[in-house]
């Protein structure tokens, strides 16, 4: 038997499982919490964004310039749909159809902002929600051990509905494979478990209608106490997964040998977060409760497991990374209240940790220290720097909007104050804020191809966002609401 970590994290303590939470200004001590979710743009974006990001990222989502050209040297963004289609009339592209360019610009115009529509209700909260990579299935965890598998292309019809095996607090992560026949589950537990989702069973009860094989993440010299597994990923090619634990370690599994491959003491806190870098699977990003982004390549890790740079610039631990997928570019949520843009090619090797921290806060039952809100670190290597958002109580996800659609135009985030933040990417302002949820917005995906937006919260709704005539599931009624709190 193992005995749980004496570091226990916020995932895993503090809150009643049996009662579902539905005000958002309440704490899980009690106390009242007063945020603003406006749905107002910010009156004061950043700086223009000037780095190579912001000219990959015109060049993804600007369509031909005879389009938007109004007179020497004056371009006119955005470009009409009907000049758009004079364009495609007149072959700009070369290829007699729309540019990736045009078909970007056109349809990063319009944001997944309106309804929501109801997908589904739980009695438990909901930790993750996430589409597949063609975005025909979306996964759904929630704390009450239940994850639930939708098939978008024919209504969002309940595929599979998993019971988890032995659960320890909640559901913290899932993880579809490439090719969608395999599904991997995480709870505050060094076991990552596996289903075969292919099947034809609907119901997945661990062991009694499907088999549930654990794949055991722990090693000899993990103190003593069991490690909880906050964040699984596949890798692109479907043989390897890769974990971050509470043990202040990465792992990475290989399927095929059916063995733990690789264990890196990689963080001096929780490792809350890591992924692939890109397709290739050869560079690791971690983020942790110890304030650091590193970056891992596996082709020259020596025997002391050191990493490839270090990113400093957030003042608290960090929730979650995601990649650009181009092995150089990826974001991070942090629990200073701030999502950053980082480089990787301005890392260092070295850490540099000033003491800056002047105040006592565990983000776990605490609000944000007011004097902390103005902090800079001294050694900031960030990018950017996007604010408007709160990191509270949870592990905050956040995303590069689909490149497909939007070309990676749009950064968005849950928040702890019920809603969800779509910023842009270049100019830092926040063009919408989502509100229907009641607790906080854990997770939340963007449809890779249609303008689709799924959020799902602690008040246990998963709910779906588009724009007008997109709606394809019945709007959530403040009858169904009233009856599932009475209920709950």
């Amino acid at each position: 038997m193992y005995a749980i970590s004496p570091a226990i994290h916020a995932e895993e303590m503090g809150y009643a499982m049996s009662r579902l939470e539905i005000d958002s200004d309440v704490s899980d001590d009690g106390s009242a919490i007063f945020e603003d979710c406006t749905s107002q743009p910010t009156k004061k974006p950043l700086n223009y964004l000037d780095n190579e990001i912001s000219q990959l990222t015109k060049l993804k989502s600007t369509p031909h310039q005879l389009l938007g050209q109004v007179g020497p040297g004056r371009p006119e963004l955005p470009v009409s749909p009907v000049k758009l289609l004079a364009g495609r009339e007149s072959n700009y592209s070369g290829r007699g159809r729309f540019s990736s360019a045009d078909c970007c610009h056109l349809l990063s115009r319009y944001l997944p902002v309106n309804g929501p529509s109801l997908i589904d209700q739980m009695a438990s909260r909901a930790y993750v929600s996430q589409f597949s990579a063609d975005g025909s299935l979306f996964v759904a965890g929630f704390q009450g051990s239940h994850i639930r598998i939708y098939n978008v292309d024919e209504g969002w019809k309940v595929k599979k509905n998993i019971l988890a095996k032995s659960l320890r607090w909640t559901i913290t992560d899932t993880s579809l494979s490439p090719d969608q026949r395999y599904l991997v589950y995480a709870s505050m537990s060094p076991i990552v478990h596996i289903v075969n989702i292919g099947s034809s069973e609907t119901e997945s009860l661990a062991n009694v209608t499907e088999i549930h094989d654990g794949l055991d993440l722990s090693s000899s010299d993990d103190g003593g106490y069991s490690v909880g597994i906050f964040t699984v990923k596949f890798s692109t090619d479907g043989r390897e997964l890769v974990a971050g634990s509470s043990g202040d370690s990465i792992y990475v599994y290989d399927l095929e040998a059916n063995k733990l491959s690789l264990r890196i003491l990689a963080h001096t806190s929780d490792v809350n977060t890591v992924c692939f870098a890109d397709e290739a699977s050869h560079l690791i990003y971690s983020g942790s409760d110890d304030t650091f982004c590193k970056v891992w390549d596996r082709r020259c890790l020596n025997s002391r497991g050191k990493p490839a740079g270090v990113l400093m610039g957030h003042l608290e631990g960090i929730t979650f990374i995601d990649s650009r997928g181009d092995g150089r570019y990826f974001i991070s949520n942090g629990k200073d209240q701030t999502i950053k843009l980082w480089d990787i090619r301005k890392m260092s090797s070295n850490v540099t940790n000033p003491g800056y921290r002047s105040y006592e806060w565990d983000y776990r039952w605490m609000d944000y220290p007011p004097q902390a809100k103005n902090l800079k670190h001294p050694c900031d290597q960030s990018v950017a720097t996007y604010r408007g958002h709160s990191v509270l109580r949870t592990l905050i996800r956040c995303y590069f909007s689909p490149a497909f659609s939007t070309g990676q135009k749009y950064i968005y985030t849950g928040s702890h104050n019920a809603c969800v933040y779509i910023y842009d990417l270049v100019s830092g302002a926040q063009v919408a804020t989502l509100k229907h949820h009641k607790s906080p917005v854990r997770d939340c995906s963007w449809h890779p191809f249609q303008t689709t937006l799924v959020s799902s919260s602690w008040d246990g709704d998963v709910v779906k966002w588009g724009f007008d005539g997109s709606a394809e599931v019945p709007p959530l009624s403040a009858k169904r609401r009233a009856s599932r709190r009475r209920n709950s």
